[in-house]
């Protein structure tokens, strides 16, 4: 049975169609002994979404009604469609893997490309935990006995208790439902490795696709690809001659990427690729570069291969081709009316994917020091009809490289470089001239992240507005003075805007917490699909206080090294575990507290509940494991101090109470996902900067 026609968004529908990518995936994997790159890592995003898959089935079978599905499943759509794009999204990369054209290039590219796991198997573990929920909220509702409705409600309560707010414990309680199985987590740390070893093999010796001797151009390709696989070669024998890649017949310079710049759009091996090719001394450069090409994260701009000429002191380093740089992509999506350049859901998933690169550069110490929208580069995704970009960081090492010999540097956002710099930066730049040496930190890069945030969310370049210029506004910059956001900009994210850029660079969190933010704000996104309505639900607990507090609970989280991406759906969860504990607390402020510092809603202040709410009742009951469900019901329908905000009588979940007012009189209501929320009212609009002190 199908359902199209006007239902082609609904539920099952999407449902529907993730069985549809899901078959033809299976499909092209009959041949995965066919699969020449990637092999492992193919068979593990496969096998990873037919849990999905079948993880949601059989939550859906014992949750949810058929019958209900035009009526009680509307929470369901928006993560099941953000689901069905991570499933078409994995088949594209698959599709590509499969292609047996151009193979010498395909290997160039994939030969130690991470992004099954770190890209797809991380979105879907981002978008996982939604839809769980999502099931979850929809099968408190399911049906029409009362009584059965309230026991689902008490027993879905008990989930969030604190005992399994330790990630051991999770893995071992929720592993299965959550696809992060110990079976799940030991492969996703070999198939990377395996994929190289069988790579590594291929290579030597015969061509790919057959048992033909190799050319002798081909034999040097395999000398290039044998010398990046293997970790024992020294690093300074991973630059080759420059003549394997000049001496090509294939090889053809198409066009300049930015004026006057280093960079070109090439065709070589039937691909296009981005070279940089730059002069002078080469031989001290050759350490950083080697790391370059060691790095390999989905939101970094790649090195595939180097070459280098010793006696003309020219170097070639060969990388994967993006369409545009964001400076320019924003320039003309927005116009001259100054429209906002992206819906709320796609901004954050580029703020989330330049916080993984700048995550994954500062785990290896490589710190930016010139983050801004000229140096991420975009492109569109394999499948995305509602905007989302590829977002990839560029512009970082070989900074004694970027003024040999070019006029000005690719793609210049603007004329005016310091409004993206920390006030730290810029002291120094003053103090030194601007052609000091100067020493970049991780909290000057999350400063820069900031300012680019803000152009994400609003279109605007920081400071354009200004009446100052030049030494005026470095000076302002450094007083405290900000970019003010439009008065209509939701919060819960300009928040962490203005936390990243606090002149005090201690105050500014690490990228590591600012991906886990982000995620949870995806996560609130995908629950609450109507945020770009004016009455749109807003978070009572601001984000960035709940990370400060698991910093402190969690020791793992205060790593400088990313971690895994099996650690995401726990992150997800404990954040909603801790968002629940401080909405238990609310009901029991009393209106007359509405001078006290307890909370506050009002201006600029990040909202903050409780630090210590008392703990639900059922917390102090056992876990309940699946031999014990029913009498844990049982127990708890008998317990007094069970108490139920939503009236059972009726299924769309009404107040018990009366409207609860927020300390500054704001109505604060039941969102019809399970969310509390306020109403906030529009603010007066205003305009220009603020500084520090009307921001923190």
């Amino acid at each position: 049975m199908t359902f199209g026609g006007k239902f082609s968004g609904s539920a099952m529908e999407q449902f529907r169609q993730m069985g549809e990518v899901l078959g033809s995936l299976k499909a092209f994997m009959v041949f995965r002994e066919d699969i020449q790159i990637n092999q492992r890592q193919c068979c593990l995003l496969l096998d990873v979404l037919d849990l999905a898959y079948h993880t949601v089935a059989e939550e859906m079978k014992q949750n949810l009604r058929l019958d209900e599905k035009h009526t009680k499943w509307k929470i369901l759509e928006q993560p099941l469609r953000e689901l069905h794009g991570v499933f078409k999204e994995g088949e594209h990369y698959v599709r590509q893997c499969l292609d047996t054209k151009e193979w010498w290039a395909k290997a160039i590219i994939f030969y130690q490309n991470t992004d099954s796991v770190e890209f797809h198997i991380h979105n879907l573990l981002c978008c996982f935990p939604v839809v769980i929920e999502a099931i979850e909220i929809a099968g408190e509702n399911s049906g029409w006995d009362q009584d059965e409705i309230q026991k689902k409600r008490v027993l879905f309560s008990t989930k969030y208790q604190k005992e399994w707010q330790d990630p051991k414990l999770f893995q071992w309680r929720f592993g299965k439902q959550y696809l992060i199985s110990k079976d799940f987590c030991s492969r996703v740390d070999e198939v990377w490795r395996e994929d190289r070893w069988i790579l590594l093999n291929k290579i030597q010796g015969k061509r790919p696709s057959g048992s033909v001797s190799l050319t002798k151009y081909e034999q040097r390709l395999r000398d290039l690809l044998f010398k990046n696989l293997d970790v024992s070669q020294p690093l300074n024998g991973k630059l080759l001659p420059s003549s394997i890649l000049l001496g090509s017949k294939d090889y053809q310079v198409r066009r300049r990427l930015g004026s006057g710049s280093q960079y070109k759009e090439i065709m070589w091996l039937g691909e296009s690729f981005a070279l940089r090719h730059f002069y002078g001394e080469i031989e001290p450069l050759v350490p950083e570069i080697s790391q370059l090409l060691s790095l390999s994260h989905p939101n970094i701009m790649r090195l595939l291969c180097g070459f280098i000429d010793e006696e003309k002191r020219e170097c070639f380093l060969v990388m994967e081709l993006m369409y545009k740089d964001l400076c320019s992509h924003l320039k003309e999506i927005c116009g001259p009316r100054r429209r906002l350049p992206f819906s709320l859901p796609v901004a954050v998933d580029l703020m989330l994917q330049v916080a993984r690169g700048m995550e994954y550069l500062h785990s290896k110490k490589i710190y930016h020091g010139d983050l801004n929208p000229s140096n991420i580069l975009v492109k569109a995704r394999s499948i995305s009809t509602e905007g989302y970009l590829h977002a990839k960081v560029s512009g970082f090492g070989l900074s004694s490289t970027k003024n040999l010999n070019q006029k000005t540097s690719p793609n210049q956002a603007v004329n005016l470089p310091f409004i993206w710099h920390a006030p730290e930066v810029l002291a120094d730049q003053e103090q030194l001239g601007k052609t000091g040496n100067f020493k970049y930190t991780e909290k000057a890069d999350v400063y820069s992240f900031g300012m680019v945030c803000f152009e994400l969310l609003t279109g605007k370049v920081p400071f354009e507005d200004s009446h100052l210029q030049g030494d005026k506004m470095s000076r302002n910059i450094r007083a405290g003075e900000r970019p003010l956001f439009p008065s209509n900009s939701p919060k819960y994210i300009t928040n962490l805007t203005k936390k990243c850029w606090h002149t005090d660079p201690n105050q500014r969190p690490s990228f590591s917490s600012i991906c886990r933010i982000l995620r949870y704000t995806k996560w609130f996104l995908a629950m609450n699909p109507d945020h770009s309505q004016p009455d749109a639900p807003v978070p009572l607990v601001d984000f960035c206080d709940i990370e400060a507090g698991l910093l402190k609970t969690i020791p793992s989280w205060r790593s400088s090294d990313p971690l895994p991406i099996s650690d995401i759906p726990f992150q997800i969860f404990v954040y909603r575990a801790v968002e629940k504990e401080k909405l238990h607390a609310i009901p029991k402020q009393k209106s007359s507290e509405s001078g006290s510092d307890g909370y506050s809603t009002c201006g600029d202040e990040p909202l903050t509940i409780i630090d210590d709410p008392p703990p639900p009742m059922t917390e102090k009951k056992p876990s309940v494991s699946s031999e014990t469900t029913s009498k844990k019901i049982s127990v708890l329908k008998k317990s007094s101090s069970v108490k139920v905000i939503k009236q059972t009588g009726t299924p769309k979940g009404q107040l018990l109470r009366p409207p609860l007012m927020s300390p500054c009189g704001r109505t604060i209501r039941l969102s019809s996902e399970g969310h509390l929320v306020a109403m906030i009212p529009k603010p007066r609009r205003t305009r220009g900067h603020a500084s520090d002190s009307e921001l923190s």
